[in-house]
Order: C-alpha cells, then sequence, then structure tokens
C-alpha cells in the first residue's frame, strides 16, 4: 500500500500538492498543517511517505525528521537557501524549490518502492530460522549423509528439492526424514 501524506504550515499549500500528486497517479491519505496531525497519521498507517515544508505550525522539519515511524520517510521541498543537503537525516530525501513535477513523482515513486522492500526485508529477517530449528535441519542431513553416503551439499540440495516438491517447508522436510530413518 502506498501511503502519502502532506504536511504544510499553510492547508493552501497542502492542498496544493496533494492536487499535483494526484495529478501523477498517486493518492494522498491525509493533509495536515502541524506535526502532531502527521505524527497521529503516521502512526495510523505505519508507512509510507510524508512530503512537507522546512516548517509546520508546530514544529520543524528536524523535529519532525526524528520522531518518523521506522517505515516512514520524508519528502522536504524546501527552498535550498533554507536547508544544508549535506547534513539531512538518512530518512529524509531534499528536493529543492521550485521543483518540476516529474523529480517529485519519479522520488515519490522511488521512495515508495524503497519502503516496500524494506518491509520485505524485515519480514524475512524475522522468518530466520531458530537454533533448535537449525538442528533438527542438520540432524537430517547427517542422516542422509551416513545412511545414503551424501556430501553435506548433496543432503542440503536434497531437502530443499524435496521441499519444494511436496509444498513444505525445509524444516517440516527434514523433519519427515528424521521420523522415516528412525
Amino acid at each position: 500500500m502506498q501511503n502519502i501524506i502532506v504536511a504544510f504550515a499553510k492547508l493552501e499549500d497542502a492542498a496544493n500538492f496533494k492536487k499535483v500528486i494526484i495529478r501523477g497517479g498517486m493518492d494522498v491519505n491525509v493533509v495536515c498543517t502541524s506535526g502532531a496531525q502527521a505524527l497521529s497519521a503516521m502512526e495510523d498507517l505505519g508507512n509510507g511517505v510524508i512530503v512537507c515544508g522546512f516548517r509546520l505550525s508546530d514544529m520543524q522539519y528536524t523535529e519532525l525528521a526524528e520522531s518518523l515511524p521506522g517505515f516512514f520517510q520524508m519528502l522536504l521541498i524546501a527552498s535550498p537557501n533554507k536547508v544544508d543537503g549535506d547534513s539531512l537525516p538518512d530518512n529524509v530525501v531534499y528536493l529543492p524549490t521550485p521543483i518540476q513535477r516529474n523529480d517529485l513523482y519519479q522520488t515519490l515513486q522511488i521512495m515508495l518502492e524503497g519502503i516496500v522492500r524494506r518491509r520485505k526485508k524485515a519480514k524475512s529477517a524475522a522468518k530466520q530460522r531458530n537454533e533448535k530449528d537449525k538442528e533438527i535441519i542438520t540432524k537430517a542431513k547427517e542422516l542422509l549423509m551416513e545412511r545414503h553416503h551424501m556430501t553435506e551439499p548433496e543432503a542440503h540440495k536434497y531437502l530443499q528439492k524435496c521441499s519444494m516438491d511436496s509444498g513444505t517447508d525445509m524444516l517440516e522436510t527434514a523433519e519427515m526424514v528424521i521420523s522415516l530413518n528412525v
């Protein structure tokens, strides 16, 4: 899901950016004028990009950037004389004004795709095997090596292939090998 929040001190500026973003084929979930409103919206949405100006009604972008949830990034749009592009936080991308629509669209698309990749990577890291699961897989490989005279890579490849062929995960396949060989 592509979540976009637009936050500028002036509601008129925020509404104009919303219109431009929508014309680019993207949806804007929330329009706000304060950092507090933006943070509340980010908590509700969970991930996405906040497009904002240098200053909101209650805080500057630096304060907001420090409070961004993990799967949110900021697209800062401001004049070059207000921002030092070399000292931006990691979660902030900067576009100087005046901006071209295509630059805005491409930057937003890249940022949203990056968030999707980071979320997928975090999910796969959470799926990593615990020590007990690793021991079961190792035991199954050792059984295959001992009884069928396979090398470790051959045993591993055999477990992977059986797992894919049967539509089960590798742990279940290892457990089946162990139960059949006991």
